[in-house]
Formats: C-alpha cells, structure tokens, sequence
C-alpha cells in the first residue's frame, strides 16, 4: 500500500528535479492527486499483465481448464480497467481479442 501523501511533506524528488514547484494551492493539490492515480493506474497495468501472463503458460502448458479460467480473471480485470479509465475501451477489446483467440486455439 503506498503511503498517505499530504500538502506539508517535502517535495519529491521528480518535482525537484523538474524544478517546477507548484505556488497555487489548487495545483499543488492536482500534483498529489495526478501522482495517487499515476501509482493506482501502474498498479492496475501491473496486475493485467500478471493476468495476460497467466493466460499465456497455461496456453503454452496445453491446459485447457486453467486457460480458460485465467482467461475469464483477465477478462474481469481487464474490463474494469477500462470502465475505470486505465486502457481504452479499444485497447481493453484487443488485448481480450487475443488472449481469447489463444485459448480457442486449445
């Protein structure tokens, strides 16, 4: 779980480095907001890919049961990705095209 950011803490590092250091209060709270979603949004990619992986050795593996329950966990996850705005309704369709093809191919 990533830790709880506040207004008072020390600019990051990645904010010192682009020495752009918000003066509005209003920005400065879009800062903390736009970097809770960055870390939200690379967690959510992360787990997909996990998913896809899974799809993908139990295809390899030539194992129906588990390709074809993998395939409906990464569907799930990769439909609320992109209900929630991570990957674009196109993306989510492709990515869920192909994995469903490999296990058709079973």
């Amino acid at each position: 779980m990533a830790r709880k950011i506040s207004l008072t803490d020390h600019i990051s590092d990645e904010q010192e480095s682009l020495n752009t250091v918000a003066n509005i209060k209003s920005q400065k709270k879009r800062i903390l907001t736009n970097e809770k979603s960055r870390q939200r949004n690379a967690a959510v990619k992360s787990e997909i890919r996990t998913a896809i992986r899974a799809v993908n050795t139990a295809v390899v593996a030539e194992d129906k049961d588990a390709a074809t329950a993998a395939l409906l966990a990464a569907g799930r996850k990769i439909d609320k990705a992109a209900t929630k705005g991570v990957l674009h309704k196109n993306n989510a369709a492709n990515h869920k095209s192909a994995i469903s093809k490999k296990v058709n191919a079973l």
